[in-house]
């Protein structure tokens, strides 16, 4: 029995010269994507500013112990997208004006060397302090200041010290261990010649001596107790943010010195060395981050609470700001 052939019918010439060249076009795409993909991660500028970000560290910091940044993993965070970041070191304990005219210097000498025009400043703890000296007395060289778990009213635990050393004589004693201690940081960091004056860091971080620079330089100051404050003075923008959790990893060493520090605050949020409110300046990003001080750096390399926000996403989104404001 002869059974039918069953003929496929053959595409046509134009179909035929269609088939190639559509598959050609997918594999060039496909080409195309995979070799973008290496450019695209090349080409991160999500933390691209417009001007240089300097960071600034707070009391008995410094801006790196051999492999370790104060502000650890941050500087490369923000480099790896695009910024440029310097993080001069100033005398780890001095007061807030001597700090801010050893920062000034470093400034002034890198706008010579570059020639950049102005900078964005990052202050954390006394760094904030610090920067908003600087902004205050040449305004023309800062675009922006942001705080980060700054003692802006004071602190607590600098007016506890005080009260404690005058009520046992022990202020000089106690004056000369922290003074040695800075000095010891100091030279660790690279920078043995910083004077240190751990009676002038004290004056500067408790109440009064707060209060009294506050009345000198008042630039963003909140309008009402616990509020915010202008969001640009004299062409600077101002911004701060705060924590407000004490213990937050058992494996991190520092929460047991932070969690004694933080009794002086009574039932007042706070980091463990600054309240809550204290940390309010210029426009308020956020006050209550579940972090301690030393979180607030991603300290103690980079152990923080199981669910706290990544302090290093914070401060790439706080350039991103920067970048998206022209800064």
């Amino acid at each position: 029995m002869n059974l039918p052939i069953c003929r496929v019918p053959r595409p046509s010439p134009s179909l035929r010269s269609l088939i190639p060249r559509t598959l050609g076009a997918i594999a060039l795409a496909a080409g195309l994507a995979l070799g973008a993909a290496p450019e695209a991660r090349a080409a991160d500028t999500y933390t691209k500013t417009q001007y240089p970000i300097v960071m600034v560290h707070g009391l008995l910091g410094f801006d790196a112990i051999g492999p370790v940044d104060y502000f650890y993993g941050i500087p490369s965070a923000l480099r790896a997208g695009g910024a440029t970041v310097y993080t001069p070191s100033v005398s780890a304990a001095n007061s807030s004006e001597a700090r801010g005219e050893q920062l000034l210097r470093e400034l002034r000498a890198l706008k010579a060397a570059y020639g950049y025009a102005k900078f964005n400043l990052i202050g954390h703890s006394h760094g904030g302090p610090t920067i908003r000296y600087v902004a205050a007395v040449a305004p023309e060289l800062i675009a922006s200041v942001t705080t980060v778990g700054a003692p802006h009213t004071g602190s607590k635990t600098a007016d506890a010290i005080q009260g404690v050393t005058s009520w046992t004589g022990t202020t000089g004693a106690v004056a000369a261990i922290a003074n040695a201690l800075a000095a010891t940081i100091s030279f660790l960091s690279g920078s043995p010649s910083l004077p240190q004056n751990s009676l002038g860091a004290l004056q500067s971080l408790n109440t009064a001596g707060a209060a009294d620079f506050n009345r000198r330089f008042p630039q963003a100051a909140p309008t009402t107790p616990c509020g915010q404050g202008a969001a640009v003075v004299n062409g600077v923008r101002y911004w701060s943010v705060g924590g407000t959790s004490v213990l937050t990893n058992v494996f991190d060493v520092s929460d047991g010195l932070l969690a004694a520090t933080s009794v002086f605050f009574g039932f007042e949020q706070n980091d463990g060395l600054v309240g809550q409110c204290s940390s309010h300046w210029g426009v308020v990003l956020k006050d209550n981050y579940a972090w301690n001080h030393l979180d607030e750096v991603n300290q103690a390399f980079g152990i923080r609470g199981l669910f706290a926000q990544d302090p290093v996403a914070f401060y790439r989104s706080q350039a991103n700001r920067l970048k998206g404001a022209g800064l």
